[in-house]
C-alpha cells in the first residue's frame, strides 16, 4: 500500500495538519482545546520545536512547525497518541479519534511562511456563513469575488479577532504570547520598527485580506503534494529524499526521471554520433550503455527498455545491461563516457523538471 512521502529535515519547516475520524469533532470544549495546547507546549520542549502559527478547528488543526531535529515523525506520533488517549478517557469513549495518519507539507519559509500564517489564521472565517465557503471560492477562482458588504466584513472580522484557538490574537498584540509559540520569526518580515509598528502591519495585511476576498489558496502550488516551495527549494529537497518510488509514489511525482530519449541523446552527445548510427554496429557498446543508464535512471522495466531501443525481448536487454556494467570495470574509456553521460543527465537538463500543477 502506498504511503504518504515524509520528508524529515532538521531545521525543516512544516505545515500539519490532522482531521477528526469521519470529520467527527476532536475537540468537544474548552479544556480539550487547552489540553491539546498544553501538549503542543510540551512537544516544542520535548522535541525541539519551533511553533510559528497554529489554529484549532472544531474537527481538525493547523501547525506551521519548524523542527530542529529530524524526528517529525516521532513527534507527531507523540502527539497524537497522547492526545487521543487523554480525549478517550475524559469523554469515556474508544477506537480512533484521527482519521489516518497526518498530513505534512514541508515548506520554503523564505517564499511561504508568512503567507502560510495568513492562511491558518485565515480559517476561522473561511465558511459559508461569512461568504468564503467552497462554493463561494470556487465562485470567486473563476468569476471573480465581488466587493463584500460592509456589514459582512464587520462579522468576518469580529470572528477572526475573537476567536481563541489559534495564534492570530498573540501575533497582533490582542493577547500575551505564550512561551511554546514563536511569532518573532514571521514578524521580523513585515519590516522595520517597534514590535507593536510590526504587528500592527501584520494586521492590516490579514485583515485586509477579508475586505477584499481571500487569496489564492497556496495549495495550488503544491508540488507532489508534500512540497511548497521555490525551484532552487525544490532542487534541496530533491537531493534529501530516499525512499522506495513503488511504496512513495510522490518521490516520482517529485522528480521527474529522464526520458529514453534524454538518455539517449546523452550517449549521442559523449560518443559524438548519432543513434542510428551505431546502435546496431558489431562491437560498439553504445547501445547498451544507453540500456543501463536508462535502467539506472528512468525506472523503466526490462520489457519497455526492449520495445525504446528498437525491438529487444527483456532477457536480451537484461543481459546487456549485466554485460556493461562488468566491462565498466575493466575499460576506463568506457567508463569515463558513462561517467560524462550520467552527469549530463544529472544537470538539470533532464532531470528534476518540477511539476507545477
Amino acid at each position: 500500500m502506498a504511503r504518504a512521502l515524509r520528508i524529515e529535515r532538521a531545521g525543516g519547516w512544516y505545515h500539519l495538519t490532522a482531521r477528526g475520524n469521519q470529520r467527527q469533532p476532536i475537540y468537544e470544549d474548552r479544556r480539550d482545546y487547552q489540553h491539546f495546547c498544553e501538549l503542543l507546549a510540551e512537544a516544542v520542549t520535548r522535541f525541539r520545536w519551533r511553533l510559528h502559527a497554529y489554529v484549532l478547528m472544531k474537527s481538525h488543526f493547523h501547525l506551521l512547525v519548524e523542527t530542529l531535529d529530524p524526528n517529525l515523525s516521532a513527534s507527531m506520533q507523540w502527539l497524537g497518541v497522547s492526545y487521543t488517549l487523554w480525549f478517550n478517557r475524559r469523554h469515556e469513549r474508544t477506537g480512533h479519534l484521527f482519521q489516518g495518519r497526518f498530513k505534512s507539507i514541508i515548506v520554503d519559509p523564505a517564499a511561504w511562511s508568512v503567507a502560510l500564517t495568513h492562511y491558518l489564521h485565515l480559517n476561522p472565517v473561511r465558511v459559508s456563513a461569512l461568504g468564503l465557503g467552497k462554493t463561494d471560492r470556487a465562485v470567486a477562482a473563476t468569476s471573480g469575488m465581488a466587493a463584500p458588504d460592509p456589514a459582512l466584513v464587520g462579522k468576518r472580522l469580529e470572528r477572526l479577532r475573537e476567536f481563541s484557538w489559534s495564534s492570530y490574537r498573540a501575533y497582533v498584540g490582542a493577547t500575551a504570547r505564550p512561551q511554546w509559540l514563536t511569532c518573532d520569526t514571521i514578524l521580523e518580515q513585515m519590516g522595520r520598527g517597534t514590535l507593536a509598528s510590526r504587528q500592527q502591519r501584520y494586521r492590516q495585511e490579514t485583515e485586509q485580506m477579508l475586505r477584499q476576498g481571500l487569496p489564492p489558496s497556496p495549495w495550488e502550488q503544491l508540488q507532489a503534494q508534500v512540497a511548497l516551495g521555490s525551484e532552487k527549494f525544490l532542487r534541496k529537497v530533491c537531493a534529501a529524499i530516499a525512499g522506495n518510488p513503488r511504496e512513495q509514489p510522490s518521490i516520482g511525482q517529485l522528480v521527474r526521471r529522464p526520458a529514453w530519449h534524454a538518455v539517449v541523446t546523452a550517449v549521442e552527445t559523449v560518443k559524438g554520433e548519432r543513434w542510428a548510427d551505431f546502435r546496431d554496429r558489431y562491437g560498439d557498446h553504445g547501445r547498451d550503455l544507453a540500456l543501463y543508464l536508462a535502467r539506472q535512471h528512468c525506472q523503466l522495466s526490462l520489457g519497455e527498455l526492449g520495445t525504446l531501443a528498437g525491438g529487444m525481448d527483456y532477457v536480451t536487454v537484461a543481459m546487456a545491461v549485466r554485460r556493461l556494467a562488468a566491462r565498466l570495470r575493466q575499460d576506463k574509456p568506457l567508463a569515463t563516457q558513462a561517467q560524462k553521460a550520467t552527469r549530463q543527465l544529472d544537470t538539470g537538463l533532464f532531470r528534476c523538471f518540477w511539476i507545477s500543477t
